[in-house]
């Protein structure tokens, strides 16, 4: 005698377990499933997408001749083809990154004209949702810049119908029998480029605290560890105030010296600067003449696009926790004229005042945007 799972295994096939075993009912417990790390979340954020994209095909025209009992001459009849569908690019709010574009769309095409003067069905629209701050290129040249939610742009055109017999009766020809087939739909290869769009962003050296930061001040939890590159995706937080205003704060990957020359992440990501309304610059301050940080970064910006650096902006000095933070503070508010809020980011001292004066700063830009005739962007 054996037990029915020893006879299994020995015949090839999957054991049977007995639940009557107290061994065996333990193994056929669930497992609990493995909690995916937010790196692996992540790392999956695409800014770049080529995409080739193909409008409908349109329709064939319809062939028919009318004809009932006593009229048997009823003339052509058939009806026009529909037109294909087109692709439309179109900006979404809860989209965040490209990684859900797919490398090829195209649209649906147009039914055939049918009989009775019947004109066929239009293709169906294509929508492809992408990220707000996507900038579309053909050929190296920008043909739209979707900032708004909802914004839309037609990536390629379906081509029109084909006509039916009776487009082509007349009186020299009383019983046409021509008819033309549906036009191809247009077809294009776009680049895609992400621009983060949000209204202030966070710049500093790796191991500043910007994620760190971010964390303190909003519901975003990007990866925090005491080594260099920790991000390597940009973040965006939502910073909420009581009469229900939005503040959305960028977390840019670290810059290092040379990041204009592409050097370290280099230009990936300092493109994402360029959406930002006005810029908090995070310095370490527990490092010895934490200002040369803020003059390699103004000059990092400076160099990637001229007036970058000149944008409204605050200085961070961030780890205010600990001793040689407290000793350079005053020394760098010597060395520099901007405006200078010492803070912890890791234990939340002074967090306030960053508040209040990012508030101000978002109002300052909202007041300038609505004096130019433009609407400010909300989150």
């Amino acid at each position: 005698w054996r037990p029915a799972f020893l006879l299994s295994s020995v015949e090839g096939r999957q054991p049977t377990f007995s639940t009557s075993c107290a061994r065996c009912s333990k193994n056929r417990r669930l497992r609990q499933k493995r909690v995916i790390s937010e790196r692996k979340l992540t790392r999956y954020f695409v800014d770049h997408r080529k995409v080739r994209v193909v409008g409908g095909h349109g329709g064939e025209g319809g062939r028919s001749f009318y004809s009932e009992p006593r009229k048997i001459f009823g003339g052509p009849d058939g009806g026009n083809g529909g037109d294909g569908g087109h692709v439309i690019l179109k900006a979404d709010q809860q989209t965040k990154s490209l990684s859900s574009v797919l490398p090829f769309y195209q649209g649906f095409h147009g039914e055939r004209g049918g009989s009775k003067n019947c004109y066929g069905a239009n293709g169906a629209y294509v929508y492809v949702k992408v990220p707000i701050g996507t900038l579309v290129k053909e050929e190296g040249k920008v043909v739209a810049d979707l900032t708004q939610h909802g914004e839309e742009y037609v990536a390629a055109y379906g081509g029109a119908g084909g006509k039916g017999n009776r487009f082509f009766l007349s009186n020299e020809n009383r019983a046409p029998t021509l008819f033309t087939p549906g036009e191809p739909g247009q077809e294009r290869v776009l680049h895609l480029e992400l621009k983060t769009t949000a209204h202030a962003g966070l710049v500093g050296f790796p191991n500043a605290g910007k994620s760190s930061l971010l964390r303190a001040i909003s519901n975003a939890k990007p990866a925090v560890a005491a080594y260099p590159f920790t991000t390597l995706n940009p973040h965006v937080g939502i910073v909420h105030y009581q009469d229900y205003e939005q503040v959305a704060v960028a977390d840019i990957p670290g810059l290092i010296k040379g990041a204009h020359q592409n050097r370290g992440l280099g230009m990936a990501f300092l493109r994402h600067i360029e959406r930002c309304r006005f810029l908090l610059y995070v310095v370490d301050l527990s490092v010895s003449q934490p200002w040369i940080q803020l003059q390699d970064l103004k000059y990092e910006l400076e160099q990637y696009e001229r007036g970058l650096s000149e944008r409204p902006c605050v200085v961070i000095g961030n780890k205010i926790d600990l001793a040689e933070s407290k000793i350079n503070l005053p020394l760098l508010k010597e060395q520099i004229d901007e405006r200078v809020i010492a803070l912890s980011a890791l234990t939340g001292d002074n967090l306030e005042e960053l508040f209040l004066h990012l508030r101000e700063l978002y109002d300052s830009y909202v007041k300038t945007e609505q004096s130019r005739g433009q609407s400010p962007v909300k989150w």
